[in-house]
């Protein structure tokens, strides 16, 4: 790409210094344009400190996301446990029931055979007072006929016959009241078996509610599971969003700083080229500016094609005499290097240092300088530790030392 230096040098003498003021009018109207850019950039800074201010609620959101999801969580697990220990409460029970069971299907069992042995008794008790009641009547007839020949004694058997009778029938009904008392009790434990079944399946009826409750409780947290990791979603798209345009923000951002820079560049090329008497009459004198293409057979019979390239790219060539004092007006002519940036980092002096090098390996007593509108701090002890004259706004620096250190 030309440079504007390049382009007037081009020209005529005659329509060099208008053309000067031509640089310097469109520098004034890119300055005022670059001006009205700044605003702009400060606008955009104020809307990225707005997103990064959303980016920062949008992290505490997700924070509060986190932890309302530890807590649910841990409820699932308190959940989870006490639905274990219902499970496990309900198993015991119900093989204590079953075994309850067991015993009371037993005991049925039991009373069942009772009440068989018991109703056998009973069938046999009533033939038996079928058979004695069939004894009296016969006894009752031969009573009747035997009464005249035997009265005193058959009487005197009789009734001891009729008081056995009694006797025998009193330990009878004794036995069946006996019976019957214990097919009460029998009845008794038959209601307490049943109340007993009845509050056990109303207790398994409360735990198969509870187990329903716990599902839907269960369920209702699965949909807010579900509610959360969507939005969750929906903010880490958000996120990526507002990282893609905060990205290209910041890239819009540093081509336009690289493009002002560069523009800047240049015109401190053509102000440095075009006023270098004023910048580098205070360390030089018979200062004039040499174009490195007047010097091209030189460099190219003593340097590498490389080499040439490298200095050929030199922003610019001063040469002049030492002004010092006790310095000899016939003193040896130096060669300014001088690479030209807005903002002089330590790549310009490395760059400086490396075409000075270069140059007094063609055969010229060559400096490296350095000049911009400020410099970095470490550009400065870069230039103070190799010898590299640096220059800020005309004002210079460390221009003994590198006299010193590259004169001979």
């Amino acid at each position: 790409m030309v440079s504007y230096v390049q382009i007037i040098q081009r020209l005529p003498q005659e329509w060099q210094m208008t053309m000067v003021e031509l640089v310097e009018a469109v520098e004034r109207q890119l300055r005022e344009q670059l001006a009205v850019r700044r605003e702009d950039i400060e606008a955009l800074s104020a809307e990225v400190r707005q997103l990064a201010q959303a980016q920062k609620r949008t992290e505490v959101q997700v924070g509060a996301l986190a932890e309302a999801q530890a807590r649910t969580d841990a409820t699932v697990q308190a959940l989870v446990q006490a639905q274990a220990r219902t499970e496990e409460e309900l198993r015991l029970y119900r093989e204590a029931s079953e075994a309850r069971f067991a015993r009371i299907e037993a005991a049925l069992d039991r009373l069942t055979e009772a009440q068989a042995r018991t109703e056998k008794r009973v069938d046999e008790l009533a033939e038996a007072q079928a058979r004695t009641e069939a004894a009296l009547r016969q006894l009752a007839e031969a009573q009747a006929r035997t009464e005249k020949r035997v009265d005193e004694l058959a009487q005197a058997r009789t009734e001891r016959r009729v008081d056995e009778l009694a006797q025998a029938q009193a330990r009878t009904e004794k036995r069946v009241d006996e019976l019957a008392q214990a097919q009460a009790r029998t009845e008794a434990a038959l209601r307490q078996l049943a109340e007993a079944q009845a509050r056990t399946e109303k207790r398994v009826n409360e735990l198969a509610q509870a187990q329903a409750q716990t599902e839907a409780a269960l369920r209702q947290l699965a949909e807010a599971q579900a509610r959360t990791e969507r939005r969750v979603d929906e903010l880490a798209q958000a996120q990526a969003r507002t990282e893609q345009t905060l990205q290209a923000l910041i890239a819009a951002h540093q081509k336009l700083e690289v493009h002002v820079g560069r523009m800047d560049g240049e015109l401190l090329e053509i102000r440095y080229e075009r006023r270098a008497t004023a910048y580098f009459g205070r360390v030089l004198r018979r200062v004039r500016v040499v174009e490195v293409p007047e010097l091209l057979d030189t460099l190219e019979a003593r340097l590498t094609p490389e080499e040439v390239d490298e200095v050929l790219n030199l922003d610019l060539l001063v040469v002049g005499r030492p002004r010092r004092p006790g310095a000899m007006p016939e003193e040896r002519e130096v060669w300014l290097a001088v690479e030209i940036s807005a903002t002089v980092d330590t790549e310009d002096v490395e760059r400086a240092v490396e075409r000075a090098t270069m140059l007094r390996k063609a055969g010229y007593a060559a400096i490296p300088a350095v000049a911009g509108r400020e410099a970095t701090s470490i550009a400065e002890e870069a230039a103070q530790g190799q010898g590299v004259l640096l220059i800020r706004d005309g004002r210079m620096d460390f221009w003994d030392q590198a006299l010193t250190r590259w004169r001979g």
